[in-house]
């Protein structure tokens, strides 16, 4: 049973204010229409939404960044989008959120990834994307890299989230990584399939279940299972730390040298899964920054990660909450 000490939690508490993190990845605009269903349309039989209410939020790799600017830290996010409205619309919310924005590209050639999901009561009626998938072009790469040069002295770690959009290819990857690991900057990673493999000699290696069952092809099931992909990845990653994330079965901590650790869910009761990925890998990196252990780090991150799954929608974790919540039940 892994437990921290008030006096403990307090003083990470404390080294998370003004930690500089580069998020690197695919920004992404998250939009929502609430409304109610009356009557099905005459032009075809589906219903006709009539909204009440609009809103748009960050998502992928900018809602990593609002979750490091919530736990009290100075995200830096690094990424492209495009030259449309959806892309004006992400620009005025990294401004109201008085978010960095010198790391984000236009480019006129590529949409602003964006996903719209209409909801009628508590019923998702349907979701439209819009994005484009095919990897950025050299130069893109070269301006991503040129900037992240000119920011790399003053950050404290570095996330790489990874949708499969296009912005994270592997020669990226592999650049990104060679530079932090010289500079000696932690980095931690949030894969998804197409590059799974090209993370190597990474700080954090952080997939979830499915991710890996898809990479490996095997079914993780048993607690054997778990250890089994663990070992895995560690060998072919060669991460100094690989964190297993398994839903409801919480999270598996493979250390380099030292025994597997497994943390139960932190989640009481489950209202709403999306975004848990990004809160569990912004306070991971932000709590590794402040100098807490890959076992501190992973505590605080599956807290995190069940405290937003009890909320509808994609929030960020709040710094205060997180913490008066570990405090509360650990007495």
């Amino acid at each position: 049973m892994i437990k921290l000490s008030e006096k403990r939690l307090l003083e990470l508490k404390n080294k998370f204010k003004g930690k500089r993190i580069a998020v690197i990845g695919d920004m992404m605009l998250d939009i929502y229409f609430w409304g109610d269903v009356k009557r099905i349309s005459p032009e075809a039989p589906v219903p006709v939404v009539e909204v009440e209410n609009e809103f748009f939020r960050f998502g992928g790799a900018a809602n990593c960044a609002l979750n490091i600017a919530s736990l009290g830290g100075k995200p830096e996010p690094v990424g492209v989008i495009g030259y449309d409205n959806f892309g004006t619309i992400f620009s005025s919310l990294l401004s109201e959120s008085q978010i960095c924005s010198k790391g984000i590209i236009i480019d006129e050639a590529r949409p602003t990834t964006a996903k719209t999901r209409v909801i009628a009561g508590n019923q998702h009626v349907v979701r439209i994307d819009k994005e484009s998938k095919q990897n950025i072009n050299s130069d893109l790469n070269k301006k991503i890299l040129n900037h992240l040069k000119t920011i790399i002295d003053s950050v404290d770690g570095i996330i790489l989230q990874d949708y499969n959009k296009g912005v994270l290819n592997e020669s990226l990857i592999e650049k990104i990584i060679e530079l932090a690991n010289k500079k000696k900057v932690l980095v931690t990673v949030d894969p998804k399939f197409n590059n799974f493999f090209a993370y190597k000699n990474v700080t954090v290696f952080k997939p979830n279940r499915k991710e890996a069952e898809d990479v490996l092809g095997m079914k993780i099931k048993s607690d054997g299972d778990v250890s089994k992909a663990g070992k895995i990845l560690f060998e072919k990653l060669k991460a100094k730390n690989v964190l297993l994330t398994l839903g409801e079965g919480g999270i598996a901590v493979f250390e380099k040298g030292k025994l597997e650790k497994r943390m139960p869910t932190k989640a009481r009761k489950v209202a709403d899964v999306s975004g848990a990925g990004d809160t569990v890998i912004s306070t991971l990196t932000i709590a590794l920054a402040a100098g807490a252990n890959i076992i501190e780090a992973s505590y605080l991150a599956n807290y995190a990660g069940g405290i937003v799954c009890e909320e509808v929608g994609i929030v960020p974790i709040q710094l205060d909450k997180l913490f008066n919540t570990i405090i509360r039940e650990n007495k």
